[in-house]
């Protein structure tokens, strides 16, 4: 199989997850679309290393992998296909690679709000750092959003697993917990309005889901296609 058939393997995978994204990226520049579905498949690739499995075992060696990749894009080698169309760009890629411990320390349940909060703002701060890079952000995002929104992923991904220590023991059951656990992860994130188009709309479309968690949707159900454009037009529109 090619670099290119790898490449693509690797975005649809994450178009599978999000097919909100396809009705979605029509407020994305056409020029930025490809760049923007490898940089998401990526930040998915180091996630699912992250969170996934039941031993973390095998995710702590996926994530030690991709420091040594990500540390190499800079130094201009390329083993993963995903760097096809990112290794070349300008891009302070060993910050990534120096923040995956603390992605990597988010897989455990905090005790409430603010550890899960202050576990990830190292890998939130970085992210926020490259993806200004990759896409030449004159506003980058704010690492708060950031952060609630890696938070949100985490809980889309694990569910009930993801909830705060505090939260379980305040509510009657893990339902009404990851509920609870949603609806203040929105509180604490506004409006996305600064950073990349692309950004944008993949926050709103994350935002979309936590919503309907917190009004006892499926957390791993995606939202109805024009729902998710509304969500991505006025994001877009900043």
């Amino acid at each position: 199989m090619s670099d290119v058939d790898s490449l693509a393997g690797f975005t649809e995978k994450w178009r599978a997850r999000w097919p909100e994204w396809r009705v979605a990226e029509v407020f994305v520049p056409v020029e930025q679309r490809e760049r923007a579905i490898a940089w998401l498949a990526l930040r998915q690739e180091l996630a699912d290393a992250a969170w996934g499995g039941s031993d973390p075992r095998p995710g702590e060696a996926k994530l030690a992998w991709w420091s040594e990749e990500l540390s190499g894009w800079t130094q201009g080698r390329r083993r993963h296909p995903l760097g096809l169309p990112l290794q070349r760009l300008p891009v302070p890629w060993t910050v990534l690679a120096a923040s995956l411990p603390a992605l990597q320390a988010s897989r455990d349940r905090p005790a409430n709000a603010d550890e899960a909060l202050a576990a990830v703002e190292p890998y939130a701060r970085a992210v926020g750092r490259v993806a200004a890079s990759v896409f030449a952000s004159r506003t980058p995002a704010p690492t708060p959003g950031i952060v609630a929104g890696v938070l949100a992923e985490r809980l889309l991904q694990g569910g009930e697993a993801a909830v705060p220590l505090a939260l379980l023991a305040r509510h009657a059951n893990g339902a009404e917990a990851l509920r609870a656990w949603a609806a203040e992860l929105l509180q604490r994130w506004p409006l996305p309005s600064d950073g990349t188009r692309h950004g944008r709309a993949h926050a709103a479309l994350v935002r979309l889901r936590l919503q309907r968690i917190a009004a006892g949707a499926a957390f791993d159900r995606s939202a109805p296609a024009w729902r998710a454009l509304f969500a991505a037009w006025r994001a877009a529109r900043g």
